[in-house]
């Protein structure tokens, strides 16, 4: 017999991995370059120098054994102190290298911490926009997933409506800026506020509620913006990062949990994490790729490319007639469909090859999502196409 939950799970296809695939399938029959795929957020920019001099400098330097042996199940000591104080000297955020646990990624981080905090009757949050493999990730570790409509005027975090929702058996709220699909970055004074509401209402409840912060754009950031690091607002804070948008390495599966100790029972907590990961089979994370990540630690990308392509296409749509909020990070533009169905609008852009995954995953059924890690002559060759399909709907 075979548990039908998971069956169905593995059976649903994802829209953004099935329009990428179609991509690829029909780049084999009208060419690649009759195709403009937007659907897939792979970074498109190549790994900083630093990392592959850290590789080579690994394998020319360490024995075999060293490299890729199994490190301790929290990971590499070496690694969590480097991104411990990486994060102190740009935060000063008191962090030290046994808050820190390494993961195979953001998806296992956040999955550990979900998992961790998943006591009988569980609620765990997430604002739309939002990741779609939030709900897999909370729905089938324990908890049930609780939606916070968007506000599409700011794509900034609507308190009030949090508010509304929370129950005692809340239990944590996704946060994730700068935003997936959106690129919003939630401002200082929006994170001050929804944290003076989860205090309260934790005080109310009699325990805490907790903000994961799922970071893996932290470092896109566009036009100087601030992205606020969230533990220095709100204690209750745990997060999830992963080094696969900020270094390129989105193959290499490599990121972490933080659990600061000004989290309530932070101990406790960073416990659970760990046996979360115990139980779900994601400990030590590849040895190599911890000490690659604890090299560069303190390495930056090059944003310039992405920068210009969000210009670019956010430029070109708005001036077309598309309603979009500028994207302050990330590199997605999350644009409003005109005729207001997402799906109808994805359908047929896709009748002329343009590739845009519509916004129903995410929590907005009349956005679309378009990804700007492609190369700049795509979006380029892409922009007539734009303007066709929504001439067509002024007619």
């Amino acid at each position: 017999m075979i548990a039908q939950d998971m069956y169905q799970l593995g059976a649903s296809r994802s829209c953004i991995r099935e329009l990428f695939e179609y991509g690829l399938r029909q780049a084999a029959v009208v060419g690649k370059e009759n195709v403009y795929d937007f659907s897939l957020g792979n970074p498109s920019i190549p790994a900083p120098e630093e990392v592959r001099q850290a590789f080579e400098s690994l394998i020319a330097r360490k024995d075999s054994l060293s490299v890729h042996g199994y490190t301790p199940a929290s990971g590499n000591g070496e690694a969590r102190a480097a991104v411990a104080a990486d994060l102190n000297a740009r935060f000063q955020a008191g962090i030290r290298p046994e808050n820190l646990f390494l993961t195979c990624g953001a998806a296992p981080a956040l999955i550990s911490v979900i998992r961790a905090l998943a006591v009988e009757g569980a609620e765990i949050m997430a604002i739309a926009p939002f990741f779609p493999e939030y709900r897999p990730f909370v729905e089938n570790n324990g908890a049930k997933f609780v939606v916070v409509p968007a506000d599409t005027d700011t794509f900034q975090i609507p308190v009030a409506e949090v508010e509304k929702r929370l129950t005692a058996h809340t239990q944590a709220i996704i946060v994730n800026s700068p935003n997936n699909p959106s690129g919003a970055i939630y401002s200082r004074e929006n994170l001050l506020a929804l944290g003076e509401v989860l205090k309260r209402k934790g005080g109310e409840f009699g325990h805490p509620i907790y903000i994961i912060a799922d970071e893996p754009y932290r470092e896109l950031v566009y036009d100087g913006a601030e992205v606020p690091f969230i533990p220095n607002l709100y204690p209750n804070t745990i997060v999830c990062y992963s080094w696969s948008k900020s270094l390129s390495l989105p193959g290499e599966r490599i990121g972490y949990v933080c659990v600061p100790d000004q989290a309530a029972d932070s101990a406790d907590l960073y416990a659970a994490v760990a046996g979360a990961a115990r139980a779900l089979g994601h400990v030590c994370a590849p040895s190599m790729q911890q000490m690659v990540v604890g090299l560069c630690a303190a390495v930056r990308p090059d944003l310039a490319a992405y920068d210009e392509n969000r210009r670019t296409l956010y430029d070109a749509l708005t001036e077309y007639g598309y309603r979009c909020v500028r994207p302050q990070g990330a590199f997605y533009l999350f644009v409003q469909a005109p005729g207001g169905d997402a799906q109808a609008f994805s359908d047929k852009a896709k009748e002329k090859n343009l590739l845009i995954v519509p916004g129903g995953d995410f929590g907005c059924p009349d956005y679309f999502r378009a990804s700007t890690c492609v190369s700049h002559d795509m979006i380029l060759r892409s922009l007539p196409i734009f303007k066709e399909l929504i001439q067509e709907y002024k007619l």
